[in-house]
């Protein structure tokens, strides 16, 4: 394990969380799964589009290889109709898929073109996607697409603003866009910033609930009461950190 990815001390397990930056109107959440971004940050995505920001959600995979029940050709748009009306109770509109392969996605030129031309896309000022590193603390290990993903998109987004990178996306009509000004990572154990998580918790427990087939093949707990259970929860948990106050939680990166 590398340097970057050792431990948190306590030191930096205790040190104060800050508010996100409120200062910006459209937001770029890439990640590998459905359900991805209802158990990373979903309460402040709602509080977000509450205030009239913008956020578009893209998603690397279908989720296909999530259900051990279901064929791959059964289960990826169950998964995405799922995600869909998962997003539409946070106020999310727009949904996208990139159609890597659920399970095996690589990190490597190709997905970051992929995440590139979404930024060029949609031009949002902050990105947002799920733990990059090896672990989620604790030492619980992380999952290969969500680190590939992760780490693909801190790098995409600069790349988005390069124009000898990926030069095809301008001619297929993607100029490049420099104006990301932050990556926030969801989840992460190092985080250093947080949202208010009270706003948005009910919507988030409901965008959850709305992949119940995921869930119920999960957990034998009742759905709602395990959505609830684990968001609230996890809120609660950061509110040491943030004024006592339940939070949603995020490693910033400035760009």
């Amino acid at each position: 394990m590398s340097e970057q990815e050792k431990e948190p001390t306590a030191r930096q397990e205790a040190a104060p969380l800050l508010p996100m930056p409120e200062d910006w109107s459209r937001a770029l959440a890439v990640v590998a799964h459905p359900d991805d971004l209802e158990y990373g940050c979903s309460a402040a995505v709602a509080g977000w589009t509450d205030a009239g920001r913008e956020v578009v959600y893209v998603l690397a995979t279908r989720g296909e290889a999530g259900i051990d029940g279901l064929a791959p050709e059964v289960c990826g748009p169950l998964r995405e109709r799922e995600q869909r009306a998962s997003a539409e109770a946070v106020g999310v509109r727009r949904v996208e898929f990139l159609d890597h392969r659920d399970g095996v996605v690589e990190y490597g030129v190709a997905l970051r073109r992929d995440i590139a031309a979404a930024v060029r896309r949609h031009r949002p000022e902050l990105v947002i996607t799920l733990n990059h590193r090896d672990t989620w603390g604790g030492g619980h290990w992380n999952t290969p697409d969500h680190v590939a993903v992760g780490r693909a998109v801190l790098d995409a987004a600069a790349d988005a603003g390069n124009r000898w990178i990926f030069p095809e996306l301008a001619e297929r009509g993607l100029e490049p866009w420099d104006g990301v000004r932050w990556v926030a990572v969801a989840a992460s154990p190092r985080p250093t910033h947080a949202v208010d998580a009270r706003p948005g918790l009910e919507r988030a427990v409901r965008s959850l609930l709305e992949h119940r087939t995921y869930i119920e093949a999960l957990t034998d707990e009742d759905p709602e009461a395990y959505c609830r259970d684990f968001l609230a929860g996890g809120a609660r948990g950061a509110a040491g950190r943030f004024g006592g106050v339940p939070a949603v939680t995020f490693e910033l990166f400035p760009r």
